[in-house]
């Protein structure tokens, strides 16, 4: 009797091991299909373009800077690198425009890298904001930048990238073309000189900070070298490209680790997400809640942790300087697959 017990007994055990690796299986098939719900396809990606093509009507292209002006409104994009590092892209994926505030978050990892976050942060704040990109801030009475991703920070964070004369800008322009893998990638200069000649309000910045022994040298190399990263010249899927890159741990789209580091990958995220997009950052973290960063070109770039990139190209701005439609082709994509960090 106590041989028939323990033989019941066995084969109950085995059974319920048996439902049991039954079950994992499923769950692990039902985690790798919610994990194919997150992949983008073109069909997606063309409906959401097609929806916000006409977007550009209410908005109005930079004229701040003058050579800006000659953008076509009408130049709509967008791109995702999956997690799988495929990319997937719509409309004028072969578009070039200048990549302008978006050259701030590859600054901050270069000079991080290179002087440690304290060092960077010890002279600006990690603080987000309710004022435009451009304005002062709190230099004229704290007499630091409130942030690295306002204009004031930006140029702080390119004058601490070591270097003479255009090297610091060199290494900014040697890491997006390596984020991107795309050796091509250079400079607009026509940009560059317009934005150097009528800069006048970042020339104020600067000299405040030099006054204040943030920065150190003369003259107005390290001023240059940030107007010729804002001038630098990429494409949709190079925006989408960058976006991925941070989203995994500063790993390149097609598996290169060289600069893998959760921690600053961490850290440029999370000033993505309370300050790229500026005094739009808190409403823009309610509905869409990826960290994101804009530039004045018309683009957009955008990280989901652990995930994939998006790239969003529309040069028609809002009233805050971010690109219209491309914040509503962001909103409509992560809408549609709960992308969220929120959801």
């Amino acid at each position: 009797m106590n041989r028939t017990f323990s033989l019941i007994t066995a084969l109950f055990i085995l059974s319920c091991i048996g439902a049991i690796n039954v079950c994992h299986a499923q769950q692990d098939a039902t985690k790798s299909t919610i994990r194919d719900t997150t992949t983008i396809d073109q069909a997606t990606l063309n409906s959401i373009l097609k929806k916000n093509s006409q977007c550009y009507k209410q908005g109005k292209v930079a004229n701040y800077i003058p050579e800006l002006r000659k953008a076509n409104a009408q130049s709509i994009a967008l791109s995702v690198v999956n997690r799988d590092g495929n990319i997937v892209s719509a409309g004028d994926t072969q578009q070039k425009f200048t990549i302008q505030s978006i050259s701030k978050i590859i600054a901050l990892m270069i000079a991080v890298r290179e002087n440690g976050e304290a060092t960077i942060f010890d002279k600006m704040g990690y603080f987000g904001t309710e004022k435009p990109f451009n304005h002062f801030g709190n230099l004229e009475t704290m007499g630091k930048p409130l942030n690295p991703m306002m204009n004031a920070g930006a140029i702080l964070t390119t004058a601490l990238i070591k270097g003479n004369g255009e090297e610091p800008f060199v290494k900014i322009l040697k890491m997006i073309r390596f984020i991107t893998n795309n050796e091509h990638i250079d400079y607009n200069h026509a940009v560059y000189n317009s934005e150097r000649e009528t800069g006048h309000r970042n020339r104020g910045m600067f000299y405040i900070m030099r006054n204040n022994g943030l920065i150190d040298g003369d003259g107005e190399e390290k001023l240059n070298n940030y107007f010729k990263q804002c001038s630098i010249e990429i494409t949709v899927e190079d925006l989408a490209k960058i976006g991925y890159f941070f989203a995994n741990h500063c790993v390149r789209y097609d598996g290169n680790k060289q600069y893998q580091d959760p921690n600053l990958s961490q850290l440029i995220q999370s000033q993505m997400l309370i300050a790229g997009m500026y005094e739009f950052s808190g409403e823009y973290a309610r509905t869409v809640g990826l960290p994101s960063k804009s530039g004045v070109g018309g683009g957009i770039t955008v990280s989901i942790p652990g995930k994939m990139g998006i790239g969003a190209f529309s040069p028609a701005l809002d009233k805050h300087g971010n690109s219209l439609a491309g914040y509503r082709m962001i909103l409509n994509l992560v809408r549609a697959r709960h992308l969220s960090l929120f959801d």
